[in-house]
């Protein structure tokens, strides 16, 4: 179950839903201008293959039924998890059981739910039994899973939510060990890790952290030390491959829930990425952090979770997280708690879409959070770039790819719910053709994606409650840069990468830039490069002057910079400059 949320599901049916008509823009009162920046050149990260993901849990009937392989695949579903939150707790994979009474519907078992992952070109991510199982079972369902089989499943965690077994109060996690202490935890993670690697060593494990800020974060529990976060990694966190958080932001109003994404994830990722630097020694870079539930807890089904899902995914994606599974594709409801949001029936649903409960649409009918998953699907693939976005207005919000054809794309998401946008939108680093963009939009209260040549590249106007995502393609110019770093106390490196974006052989290549700081280039590589004062200079050496249609060269540097810098991680190209010569 997710946390802090019981929800029944119904028993459903397979049945697909037929969408009712797109609902109209609503008539907007006014419009506001935002300002919006996209720097093609400032890398955030890598849009991973296991980003956007969702949660199926054993008692959804529904989870393998013809439809369910065509609804993750439309909505951009790239990762499922499996068996589904605290039923993982008393799940046994051999036998399609579960211990405490806990339901398990029926054609819900494991290589019925990989024929559906396959089927809708998916990937899991698999939760063993911590509960009431043991390492030997984990071990046993790896081995069976990728050497029996050849799944070739690769992400699995240890647990889900164990911190609620009661070890601080509060119990909704079924945990059969004699003590429920972060240290007893940790140690029986290290024994998983040892069982489940010596049936597949390829395997990435997980362990389940508190989420920084939430209940229970920070208290320290019978038993141990120190708090759950601290004795989990003190003792597992050389062993483990990634830290597992689950979010579902409070808040007081649909306003409020659309500040959490850029309000909270930053800050949750970086103490998990702080406490990874801690304790997992020379591995940290490489341990990842999986958000394995996301949801808000209100406004479930309406138009401000439509807004709030796809920030929510892409904020985390660009903070470090290489998984965000929804809470969940299918929930169920009670009845008696269905209200009105925005104008449109919010029926206590924590799924993506309909669960077919007496008081909801048919089965399967999307919720918005549907729409606006799907729409980051429109925004960029596995492999593409997210780059730096920055609106003017704290009512817009922005995210932009840098895709692998050179294209950038540019996602808008009006968060006030009566005006439409005008937005103003400018480019570092990307000259966007002239030509009329393909823009996605998806309506308030909407009940589909419509598509459209329209605005300009720097002009889109986004209706009140709407999302727009705008596809363009680059301007003739002859050069591309990329940009990427490394960074420690008083020393960075710095790698570029100059790509040919014209029609024809380049024949000499240079780059000019500012530092915003005292940053002093102490050494380079692959490229002649000069520095006055917080400009640089770089050219071409003898052997990479030459640059074939579509191809590209990299160089780089170390620098210096000192304690004056007030925030280094600020450097970027300022105004970065590419001529050909």
């Amino acid at each position: 179950m997710a946390a802090a949320a019981a929800l029944a599901l119904a028993v459903i049916g397979a049945t697909a839903a037929v969408a009712p008509p797109a609902a109209a823009a609503p008539p907007a009162v006014a419009a506001s201008t935002v300002s919006v920046s996209v720097d093609a050149a400032l890398q955030l990260a890598t849009v991973p293959a296991t980003g956007v993901g969702v949660n199926i849990p054993v008692y959804d009937a529904a989870m393998n039924a013809p439809t369910t392989p065509g609804l993750l695949s439309t909505a951009g579903i790239n990762t499922v998890r499996y068996p589904g939150g605290s039923h993982s707790d008393v799940y046994h994979w051999q036998t399609g059981t579960a211990d405490d009474g806990a339901y398990v519907a029926p054609n819900t078992g494991f290589d019925a739910f990989m024929g559906t992952v396959r089927a809708a070109g998916a990937q899991p991510i698999i939760t063993a039994n911590y509960g009431s199982g043991t390492p030997q079972e984990a071990a046993a369902w790896v081995r069976y899973a990728n050497v029996t089989k050849g799944y070739g499943i690769k992400y699995w965690e240890i647990g889900n939510e164990v911190y609620g077994n009661g070890e601080y109060g509060a119990k909704w996690e079924y945990d059969t060990h004699s003590s429920k202490s972060a240290t007893t935890y940790a140690n029986n993670v290290l024994q998983y890790v040892s069982a489940m690697k010596a049936a597949d060593p390829s395997v990435k494990i997980g362990a389940v952290l508190t989420t920084p800020g939430y209940w229970p974060d920070g208290i320290v529990g019978p038993g141990d030390t120190m708090d759950w976060n601290h004795t989990v990694l003190s003792i597992a966190g050389s062993k483990i491959d990634f830290a597992i958080v689950h979010a579902y932001p409070t808040s007081t109003s649909p306003a409020d829930l659309l500040t959490k994404p850029q309000a909270q994830n930053p800050n949750i990722a970086g103490a998990v990425r702080s406490l990874i630097g801690q304790y997992a020694g020379s591995r940290a870079p490489d341990v990842g952090i999986a958000v394995t539930e996301a949801n808000a807890q209100a406004y479930l089904d309406t138009s401000p979770n439509g807004l709030f899902a796809p920030d929510n995914y892409l904020t985390w994606l660009e903070n470090g997280a290489f998984n965000v599974d929804w809470w969940d594709l299918r929930n169920g409801t009670d009845c008696t708690k269905v209200t009105t949001v925005e104008g449109a029936t919010d029926y206590n649903d924590g799924g993506m879409v309909s669960s077919g409960s007496p008081c909801e649409p048919t089965v399967n009918t999307p919720f918005p959070a549907y729409y606006g998953i799907q729409m980051i699907s429109r925004l960029g693939a596995p492999g593409d770039t997210l780059v730096k976005a920055a609106g003017s207005s704290s009512l817009l919000s922005a995210h932009a790819v840098r895709r692998t054809n050179g294209d950038v794309a540019v996602m808008l998401i009006n968060k006030d719910p009566n005006n439409a946008a005008t937005v103003n939108l400018s480019y570092t680093g990307f000259t966007p053709s002239s030509a009329t963009p393909t823009v996605h939009s998806y309506l308030k209260n909407g009940h589909s994606i419509g598509t459209a040549q329209s605005g300009s590249p720097t002009i889109q106007t986004v209706p009140a409650y709407g999302i727009t995502v705008v596809e363009m393609h680059p301007t003739g110019a002859p050069c591309r840069v990329v940009y990427n770093k490394n960074e420690w106390q008083g020393v960075m490196v710095g790698t570029v990468t100059v790509v040919n974006n014209s029609l024809g052989q380049v024949n000499g290549w240079s780059l000019g830039f500012d530092f915003p700081g005292d940053n002093g280039i102490t050494d380079s590589w692959n490229a002649s490069v000069a520095q006055s004062g917080p400009s640089v200079n770089a050219g071409n050496v003898s052997y990479n002057a030459t640059v074939p249609p579509g191809g590209s060269v990299q160089w780089g540097f170390k620098a210096t910079w000192s304690k004056s810098d007030a925030d280094p991680s600020a450097f970027r190209f300022n105004g970065a400059s590419c001529a050909i010569g």
